[in-house]
């Protein structure tokens, strides 16, 4: 019987045990945060506006909104370097954030928008209108804004506004040759993009661990690693976390991302836990250079089946036996609930070891096989992806793997 075919008592008990059961979980798992203030300083309507009315191109420049990557890329081609970096000194948190810009143009606009961010926010921990939640919270975001400032961090995106969404790049984007996205779960935001304790569950840590791991697995191949933490993501104890609405956005900015990514570089989509539903929704846009798409503890990627998701890339999924997100219904009703369990084999995917992961939030951490094969896909070094099972399947027509087929 399909939720379609069931009596209305009964959708409504499956749509209540899944509410219930997602809302338990991230209740239990650390998974909530309270909201942070807007922004100080720029706003950015007030940027976009700015933009809108520069003439430096001779006419109006690209909409962020509407132009393709490629526009953006083709236009400051032809401004030529001076005429580039003038609009990201004028326009920091336009062109920071402008999917299609050269990335290096994107680092020096996003340090002056987080330097202009950071001035307007350092007296805000001792306003005595703020409760001491308040200005502990102040605290954390000025601390955030002087580290993402710190020399040699490379930061492609970076938006200020509500809980802050940013993106780091490790490594070369205009040489590499494979270029991997760590795409995060829940309760990821500016404050939470980097961890002291527990590095390697927030985004920093995920993609640094991965970019060591993959320059070890494979010396000889140029890769950089995206922490991607430019979308909003659920963020309390609510149905935000259980419906698809934030990860169809998210999925709108994925798609834009990879699309403008410069060069050539072969990409791979490393996404965990609730990232795996916008990537799961993403997948039928991703350019054909996104070859590889891998999933950890996914609660569902809003597919019946890998095929369903109508993309050429190769689908891969582990979880760790210790993994609460298993005890998560899989299923789909009303919108709530994100569907089939991508670990299933009905589901068709290709099922990699997560062995030494230890829970839900330990996929990066150094040592673990489940990093080790986020660091294999990434780096293209499919002879040394480990297999859930002893027979190998996962890696068949790869290159690296029995067969043959596109690496």
């Amino acid at each position: 019987m399909t939720s379609a075919d069931a009596p209305p008592s009964l959708v409504v008990l499956r749509t209540l045990l899944v509410l219930g059961v997602v809302l338990v979980m991230l209740a239990t798992t650390g998974w909530t945060t309270v909201r942070h203030r807007q922004a100080s300083g720029t706003t950015m309507e007030a940027a976009l506006a700015a933009w809108a009315g520069d003439r430096t191109g001779g006419g109006p420049p690209p909409d962020p909104a509407a132009a393709p990557p490629r526009t953006v890329a083709a236009w400051f081609a032809a401004l030529g370097p001076a005429r580039a970096r003038g609009l990201a000194d004028r326009h920091p948190f336009v062109v920071g954030n402008l999917d299609g810009a050269p990335p290096e143009l994107r680092y020096r606009a996003n340090r002056t928008a987080l330097a202009r961010t950071l001035a307007a926010e350092r007296a805000r921990p001792y306003d005595p209108r703020l409760t001491p939640e308040g200005r502990h919270e102040a605290r954390r975001r000025v601390d955030r804004l002087a580290s993402l400032l710190s020399p040699g961090r490379h930061v492609l995106a970076f938006d200020p506004t509500g809980t802050g969404r940013v993106a780091e790049v490790l490594g070369d984007l205009d040489r590499a040759r494979r270029v991997t996205v760590v795409v995060p779960g829940v309760d990821t935001n500016l404050l939470t993009f980097q961890k002291t304790g527990g590095p390697y569950t927030a985004p920093v840590g995920m993609a640094r661990a991965l970019y060591e791991t993959e320059r070890r697995t494979a010396p000889g191949t140029r890769v950089a690693v995206i922490a991607w933490a430019d979308y909003t993501a659920p963020a309390r104890v609510g149905v935000d976390a259980a419906t698809g609405r934030l990860a169809a956005l998210g999925a709108d900015r994925l798609v834009r991302l990879t699309e403008g990514l410069p060069g050539t570089a072969r990409i791979a989509l490393a996404c965990h836990s609730y990232g795996s539903v916008l990537c799961g929704l993403a997948a039928p846009r991703l350019p054909d250079r996104v070859t590889d798409l891998a999933v950890a503890g996914s609660p569902g990627m809003r597919a019946e089946t890998a095929a369903d998701l109508g993309t050429r890339a190769r689908v891969w999924a582990m979880r760790d036996a210790g993994d609460w997100i298993a005890d998560v219904p899989h299923l789909e009703v009303g919108g709530v609930g994100h569907g089939p369990d991508p670990v299933e084999p009905e589901f068709g995917a290709r099922i990699l070891s997560a062995a030494g992961a230890r829970g839900h939030t330990g996929y990066f951490t150094p040592g673990t096989e489940s990093l080790a094969n986020f660091a294999a896909i990434g780096a293209g070094a499919f002879g040394r992806v480990v297999c859930a099972r002893a027979d190998s399947a996962c890696r068949g027509g790869i290159s690296g793997g029995p067969g043959s087929g596109r690496a």
